[in-house]
């Protein structure tokens, strides 16, 4: 089984004290936990309230419940209880009463819990658990394990959509074909993803999050484009509205939300590729209610893939030198990555994911590049695919990527 060890998110569960492991659905959540940090008991509390025991398989009521789980705690042992907020809400009480006892790991991932850590005032968790946000997987993990099974371009295809924990291990080359075909037969199981998320919300929220997060997929990105979609399909009845929302959903791990360089505005764009796929073919086509072909699935996907990829290089830079996204909008001036350390530009580049760069691209992008004073870089699939070498601009290649990947991973720890 392919499993991506996730070292980063590791390190902080791991740590002594009481945490909250909190984000979307099919994260991966539950298995980081339960695979790579030690614990001595596992609860998961089910629909209808009982809660089951992982070691014994056995249920129990919440009251005896919570008689073992104060003794337990009392006697320092490392409890999870997976869905936590099931619970009663006199649960949140308890915690309170004994915090600081014992090592408790709590995981969720509900949209109200979210709401509230937002709200940070109101969060019925302040100050008792370190709240630790798990969403897609790291980039620089990906590249390091896919590596051992593929590289070049695939490498990079493929680490691009299996940042999405629910693919990686069923995932097989070539990865645009296979992306396809788990598309056309599980377009449902995507939209349960989200779906999942708003189930314990009321129905006209559940509609304004999927309006925004398919707008989003149809290049809306400006806050008011999206207010515009929503406000003419009778969603929302003020264009002030639609910020609780995209706050919630950015702080969920669906959307991302990118500042303009030198502007007081800002861009979203959805996190997930796979996800953004999804929203794209449903909005234009519907693929998931009319029969799609997986061909036609595949000409979408090479179509968005140049995007996509830039997003995850863009992601690994930032990660690698630890700077700030931002986005460079002016006359006639648009760069694929640019890279903040506070508010000087560190890094910008140019993303170009095709098999041939002419000469006269490769000049245009040395004109575009040199009008900035800091690291210029310029990514392609190979050296071969360049007519020439462009001058003052590094070049960089999935194999550049990867060093750099491995250079700034945590190593491994055993559990």
């Amino acid at each position: 089984m392919r499993i991506i060890p996730r070292r980063i998110e590791v390190e902080k569960v791991r740590s002594p004290g009481w945490k909250m492991i909190y984000g979307r659905r099919k994260t991966g959540k539950t298995f980081l936990v339960e695979k790579f940090t030690k614990w001595d008991k596992f609860y998961f509390v089910k629909r209808d309230g009982s809660i089951f025991d992982k070691q014994t398989a056995t249920s129990m009521t919440y009251r005896e419940f919570i008689s073992g789980l104060l003794q337990d705690l009392r006697e320092s042992r490392r409890v999870v209880i997976d869905e936590f907020h099931r619970l009663p809400d006199e649960f949140l009480d308890f915690l309170h009463a004994y915090s600081g006892t014992g090592d408790l790991i709590l995981i969720t991932s509900t949209l109200w819990l979210a709401t509230r850590l937002i709200a940070r005032r109101e969060s019925p968790l302040l100050g008792i658990a370190e709240p630790i946000k798990v969403g897609l997987i790291d980039e620089r993990e990906l590249l390091v394990e896919l590596e051992k099974e593929v590289n070049g371009k695939e490498l990079i295809e493929a680490a691009t959509y299996l940042r999405e924990p629910i693919l990686v291990p069923i995932y097989r080359p070539p990865l645009r074909r296979f992306l396809a075909e788990y598309l056309a037969s599980s377009g449902a199981i995507v939209e349960e993803i989200v779906g999942e998320a708003f189930r314990e919300e009321e129905v006209t929220m559940s509609r304004v999050y999927l309006a925004i997060l398919s707008a989003v997929a149809d290049g809306m990105q400006k806050s008011g484009e999206i207010t515009s979609v929503l406000m003419n399909k009778g969603l929302i009845e003020s264009p002030s509205a639609v910020q609780k929302y995209l706050k919630i959903l950015t702080a969920m791990g669906f959307l991302e939300k990118i500042p303009i360089y030198g502007k007081k505005r800002f861009r979203y764009r959805i996190s997930s590729p796979l996800l953004d796929l999804h929203f794209y073919l449903e909005e234009k086509y519907s693929y998931t209610e009319l029969e799609t072909p997986v061909e036609f699935i595949v000409k979408v996907i090479e179509m968005k893939l140049p995007l996509h990829v830039q997003y995850f290089v863009e992601n690994l830079l930032s990660k690698v030198y630890g700077l700030r996204k931002t986005k460079i909008e002016e006359p006639k001036l648009e760069v694929d990555i640019a890279l903040l350390r506070f508010s000087r530009l560190e890094i910008v580049g140019e993303v170009k994911w095709k098999s041939r760069v002419k000469e006269e691209e490769i000049r245009k992008i040395e004109e575009k590049l040199q009008k900035f004073k800091c690291r210029k870089v310029l990514f392609v699939p190979s050296l071969d695919v360049l007519e020439r070498e462009p001058k003052n601009v590094e070049v960089l290649t999935p194999e550049d990527l990867v060093r750099l990947a491995r250079k700034s991973l945590p190593p491994m720890v055993n559990r």
